[in-house]
């Protein structure tokens, strides 16, 4: 096990090799599992610094703190199927972003995501599924239409276009996030990650130069 990592990355592309250096671990079978152990639980009690925060699917297949190779207090993790903004995930990002001073926001999505799938289909059929799941359907369909109109059709690459569509509306819908980013002090970037392969791949950003 690697000795605890407490030094936090101060800037968006610092917090952004961290991670990509935890994912390339990951990817090949070198995970060093930091900041774990009972020395830095009990170091948190009190306060937390994470240095990312992380927008992604539900999916069971996507825990953040695995894929890129972090531990306790490292990152902040918000979740919905197909990463759908609402009002509880909005206002948890903007917690992080104004209130925890964190420098990097990550939408993080995945191929073969069921959430888009779904989306993709009930374009196609015309026929919207039941409950709350409509609900999520209907946000990220606009993003299925985006994704058409470059030619592109396929699940992995509506993903993808879904990616870069929630990078945008994160902006469009929050004042106190897209200051940050105007002002240099965080950085909000879209991944896709490949279930397969374990690899994070950049797709879209703002504020990383």
């Amino acid at each position: 096990m690697l000795e605890n990592n407490t030094t936090r990355p101060a800037t968006p592309r610092e917090a952004w090799q961290r991670l990509r250096e935890g994912n390339f671990r990951f990817i090949n079978g070198q995970t060093q599992h930091p900041n774990q152990d009972g020395a830095r639980r009990q170091s948190l009690v009190e306060t937390q610094e994470p240095f990312a925060v992380i927008f992604g699917c539900s999916d069971s297949r996507l825990a953040a703190e695995i894929i890129f190779d972090v531990g306790l207090g490292d990152v902040f993790v918000v979740r919905t199927a197909g990463h759908v903004i609402d009002t509880a995930s909005l206002g948890s990002l903007e917690y992080a972003i104004d209130l925890l001073n964190i420098p990097l926001i990550i939408i993080l999505g995945h191929d073969n995501c069921g959430a888009v799938t779904s989306a993709i289909k009930a374009k196609e059929s015309g026929r919207m599924p039941k409950g709350f799941i409509r609900d999520l359907v209907e946000h990220i369909t606009p993003s299925v239409f985006a994704a058409e109109s470059h030619g592109l059709f396929d699940v992995n690459s509506t993903v993808v276009e879904h990616v870069a569509q929630t990078t945008e509306r994160l902006l469009e819908r929050s004042r106190i996030i897209s200051d940050a980013v105007d002002e240099g002090r965080t950085a909000v970037v879209g991944i896709t990650y490949r279930l397969a392969e374990g690899k994070a791949q950049l797709v879209s950003g703002f504020g990383v130069s």
